[in-house]
């Protein structure tokens, strides 16, 4: 049993976002912005409303921006000031908290997110951490994250956000097998990438949530590439539950998988909904409009 809280998050964010050319032609998918923030500082501020301070980035070439938008905009912030926008000011740095650090370490060759996860071992070290997939925007009262530490804190070992998903949908996720300890958790034990239907032993659905101890980047380092040529996460928590409790944590929320152009755009039709400033008025011309056509 671990005994350290979760103070580490890991985002892995390299890939080329292919789904979404030509807008990620010269713009990371992570920049993207739902309404009015990008994907990856919604999960970004979902790790820091659950405690966690130290953001770690697992970067390729083409991701500049995202090392941008979590820097101090000296310029931006002396034009505000002087223009009297302080509420704008305000906004601005509330991006990065004082209290949070970024750190960045590359991701030099594209072989999956198990080799992803690998890359930041140098920067996690002997704790527990929290894995957050931007490409999954997560939206829950509270947030997922803040719901998957307080699991940890009474099971002190990996937890992996899942969700139950049509039995024709299990191909796309990892799939978990194992003994329910309630309506929430269950007792994995076993863990399969991307299953044909007919053949998944469950429909319980890996979301892109995870926490993960140490112990996983011993397994991710022994392990060869699997479906697709990469390195997969679910391969090495698989082996994983040879040594180690994993548990799999129904959530509370919702997901919304921004990877997919339909996923995106249901994201930000429901979120422009219940924004404090468009809400109200973008809600009313969808009514209209839908009621026009």
């Amino acid at each position: 049993m671990i005994n350290t809280p979760i103070r580490k998050a890991v985002f892995p964010i390299a890939g080329l976002g292919t789904r979404f050319l030509p807008a990620t032609k010269a713009a990371p998918k992570e920049m993207l912005a739902v309404v009015d923030k990008p994907l990856i500082q919604y999960a970004v501020e979902e790790a820091y409303t659950a405690g966690i301070r130290q953001m770690i980035f697992v970067t390729g070439r083409t991701k500049r921006s995202v090392e941008d938008h979590f820097d101090t905009a000296y310029e931006l912030e002396s034009e505000l000031e002087a223009a009297g926008k302080l509420e704008l000011l305000e906004l601005a740095r509330s991006i990065a908290p004082e209290d949070m650090s970024c750190v960045y370490v590359r991701q030099s060759r594209a072989l999956g997110l198990g080799h992803a996860v690998l890359c930041a071992q140098g920067l996690v070290g002997e704790e527990p951490f929290a894995l957050l997939l931007a490409d999954d925007l997560m939206v829950g009262t509270p947030p997922v994250m803040t719901q998957m530490v307080e699991r940890y804190k009474d099971w002190r070992t990996s937890i992996l956000a899942v969700q139950d998903v049509p039995p024709e949908h299990t191909q796309r996720y990892g799939i978990v097998s194992g003994a329910e300890i309630d309506s929430t958790m269950t007792d994995v034990s076993g863990i399969v990438e991307k299953p044909k239907p007919g053949l998944a032993p469950t429909t319980l659905a890996v979301a892109g949530r995870y926490i993960l101890t140490p112990g996983i980047f011993a397994e991710l380092a022994k392990q060869t590439r699997g479906v697709g040529g990469e390195i997969q996460l679910t391969d090495g928590i698989s082996m994983l539950l040879r040594r180690e409790k994993v548990f799999a944590y129904r959530y509370q929320g919702k997901r919304y998988d921004c990877g997919s152009k339909l996923g995106f755009l249901q994201a930000t039709v429901d979120l422009a909904q219940s924004h404090p400033e468009v809400g109200n008025e973008f809600s009313t011309w969808l009514l209209s409009s839908s009621q026009r056509c």
